[in-house]
């Protein structure tokens, strides 16, 4: 007869799923027996994340105080400043912050002016490592097409002109190479700009930013992204037979590399110190949003899985260390130089964990590593079946964990509900309100159990 536990602080919403549904400390059939020994921990780990709001509220103070943390800007370094202070404060081992050079994008002033068939400001964010316009912008006529094939077919009538790229979103996958390479192929055909349905599946006239490349040998041009519904409109005209003629006016500018962190704090390990859990997310954004869920969330929720940890009194085995990357957005080199710093140390790197899908509601992980490894986090995630984040599938990690993943490293990165992320990703809308303090409670509970639980194994992870 299953027996429901009460857990005390644990959110009311949570302890009646317990009761109701008659898990909790009740094992699994198929659990195997080394895992009993994690499940008390578990459980109070579960109940300590999820008591408060106070890792919401640190995001809030977060976001709301430092906004936008774009790499190369004071914002970014007086965030990570009050983040290693905080850190200090929450008695985390070996805070420091280790250094990276990053790139320096700086976005200026930017505008684009529909003049024909009428007259019309145009919401737009140019997109990053775009080169600007000059001081009297580029006034051009615009040819609108669905995908590169389609450019190919007209490539004589995008001579001389503005391309927009309306592609609609099928996923982000597919449809982020119209961002990443649009400018390229533009120039290819000898355009001189390249404007951007903005890669989100749902809008309400929000421009949305993100990287883009250049390419050797290709002519640089400027590449700026604009609503979906002005995206749309400007088809129906170009179907329609009206010209279209812009004027865009783009001060976007690349200055000398910046000196920025990786913010780093550990709970080093009682019995093997040297063997290392990391987890965390990327601490720069974009410069428009505050960045909440792309990544100070899976930052902040990483960050706050170890205070829990300190205020639990709880010393793993092995040390489990907080990272906030930086530059992942805009070049990824925080994920390099940390694989670069600890190159001597990756064979003693057990598992690496991300978080930087916005910090909704955990469904669980995906994960890349061996089969046996794979097995072991499979039966670890069972421990998180009461608050329904247990389910690990095959595949996942993250970008700013590739570096070391593409070294052996196991990998995992964080599943969540975000069916809305890409509403609101790399745009002004980016903000702490599309985030519920519950679901961010869980994301810590999620990350913390997983990473707690192979910190505490009899045996390394398998490679």
């Amino acid at each position: 007869m299953s027996r429901p536990i009460t857990l005390p602080g644990l959110g009311l919403g949570l302890l009646l799923f317990l009761i109701t549904s008659g898990s909790g400390s009740v094992k699994a059939q198929d659990s195997p027996e080394w895992l009993d020994a994690h499940r008390t921990t578990a459980e109070q780990f579960i109940s300590a994340a999820t008591a408060d709001h106070t890792t919401y509220d640190r995001l809030a103070y977060l976001t709301d105080t430092f906004g936008p943390r774009l790499s190369g800007s004071q914002s970014l370094e007086d965030a990570i400043d009050w983040i290693l202070s905080e850190m200090e404060a929450d008695g985390l081992e070996n805070v420091r912050g280790e250094p990276v050079m990053v790139p320096k994008w700086v976005r200026g002033q930017e505008s684009l002016t529909l003049l024909s068939p009428r007259n019309a400001d145009l919401r737009m964010l140019g997109l990053g490592n775009s080169v600007g316009t000059s001081a009297e912008g580029l006034t051009a006529d615009v040819i609108v097409v669905k995908s590169f094939d389609e450019l190919t077919r007209r490539a004589d009538e995008a001579r001389g002109r503005i391309v927009l790229w309306n592609v609609a979103f099928t996923s982000y996958g597919a449809t982020v190479q119209y961002r990443t390479r649009g400018a390229i192929e533009a120039a290819r055909v000898g355009a001189v700009g390249s404007l951007l349905r903005s890669v989100g599946p749902y809008s309400m006239s929000t421009p949305h930013t993100g990287n883009s490349a250049h390419e050797e040998g290709v002519p640089r041009i400027p590449h700026a992204a604009i609503t979906v519904e002005d995206a749309m409109m400007l088809q129906r005209m170009h179907d329609r037979g009206q010209p279209i003629r812009v004027r865009l006016y783009m001060e976007a500018r690349h200055e000398p590399d910046a000196l920025s962190r990786n913010v780093v704090g550990e709970i080093v390990g009682s019995e093997f110190p040297d063997e290392v859990i990391v987890l965390g997310g990327h601490i720069d954004s974009w410069d428009v949003g505050t960045g909440a869920m792309d990544d100070a969330g899976g930052c902040v929720a990483a960050w706050d899985a170890l205070r829990r940890m300190k205020e639990l009194g709880i010393r793993p085995k092995r040390t489990i260390r907080v990272v906030m990357w930086t530059n992942e957005e805009n070049g990824l080199r925080g994920g390099n130089a940390y694989r670069d710093a600890h190159i001597d140390e990756l064979d003693n790197h057990i598992l690496a964990m991300e978080s930087d899908a916005g910090v909704f509601k955990p469904r669980g992980f995906g994960f890349t590593g061996s089969d046996a490894a794979y097995l072991t986090v499979k039966s670890i995630g069972t421990l998180l079946n009461p608050i329904e984040s247990g389910e690990v599938t095959r595949g996942g990690g993250g970008a700013d964990i590739g570096p070391i993943m593409a070294l052996g490293v196991p990998g995992m990165g964080l599943s969540v509900q975000g069916e809305r992320y890409f509403w609101y990703h790399h745009s002004p809308a980016d903000t702490i309100d599309k985030l519920d303090p519950d679901h961010v409670n869980l994301a810590v509970a999620t990350m913390g159990v997983m990473a707690l639980t192979v910190a505490n194994l009899e045996e390394r992870l398998p490679r």
